[in-house]
């Protein structure tokens, strides 16, 4: 479904992506991990033509979309979730779900996006129970699962997820995971980005390890959970006292 080859990325003269290849099939959720400065958001953004890669090429569904401009690569199929959510905060609830429908033709608008909304508020009850309150008087792990439901209601094929459980408690980091866990079971495709490798890993298909902007490191999640170099790679000298009970 999606597959990046070689691709190179700059901010300014520092070359943010260095040569990145991967793969997303359909219905995979694929982690793609590393420290705070990995690549990981500008991968992301790259993807979604937020960023321009100076060199290689994005593939999405068998179509060449590297310098597509973000908004038709919307209305190909591929919704992000971004790092700090970027909700409309004065906005309610509802109004946020609404705009993210933005990008669905008319037709289906009207016909189904009724349905859609009842299909997002069984997965997040809490945004019905909100669906008048202003945006941005949730809490934390409320807000992002917002940021969520706006990307999904516009019909993604695949789903992109920027470190959604940054900046919000345990508790609420769990509840996020439970629920990309449960969109793993409705068929969703989806490529996260996160660097709480076993949250991650452990709702995940397979992973691929960034460092410096190079793919240091794939494989199955159970193979990644395994390899105590990646385990270094990602956590540093402090790794066993996360990894290991």
């Amino acid at each position: 479904m999606l597959r990046t080859t070689s691709v190179i990325t700059y901010y300014g003269r520092v070359r943010a992506l260095d040569g990145v290849s991967l793969h997303v099939a359909p219905g995979e959720v694929v982690a793609l991990l590393g420290a705070n400065g990995a690549g990981k958001t500008t991968l992301v953004r790259t993807i979604c033509g937020l960023n321009t890669a100076a060199h290689g090429e994005v593939v999405f569904r068998d179509r060449q979309i590297t310098h597509l401009p973000a908004e038709k690569i919307v209305r190909l199929g591929i919704s992000q979730v971004p790092e700090g959510r970027h909700l409309f905060g004065p906005l309610s609830v509802l109004d946020n779900l609404l705009l993210g429908a933005y990008s669905r033709r008319w037709a289906d608008k009207r016909s189904n996006l009724d349905r859609d909304l009842a299909g997002i508020y069984e997965l997040f009850p809490v945004l019905r129970e909100r669906a008048g309150q202003p945006a941005a008087t949730l809490s934390g792990g409320e807000q992002q699962m917002l940021a969520i439901a706006r990307a999904l209601i516009a019909n993604p094929v695949l789903l992109l997820l920027d470190e959604p459980s940054m900046g919000i408690a345990p508790i609420l980091a769990r509840q996020i995971f439970t629920c990309i866990s449960a969109l793993r079971q409705r068929g969703v495709t989806i490529l996260l980005a996160e660097q709480n490798a076993r949250a991650a890993l452990a709702i995940c298909d397979r992973g691929y390890v960034l460092d410096t902007g190079k793919v240091v490191a794939e494989g199955t999640a159970e193979e990644l959970m395994r390899d105590r170099e990646v385990q270094r790679a990602y956590l540093g000298k402090g790794y066993r006292e996360v990894w290991e009970d």
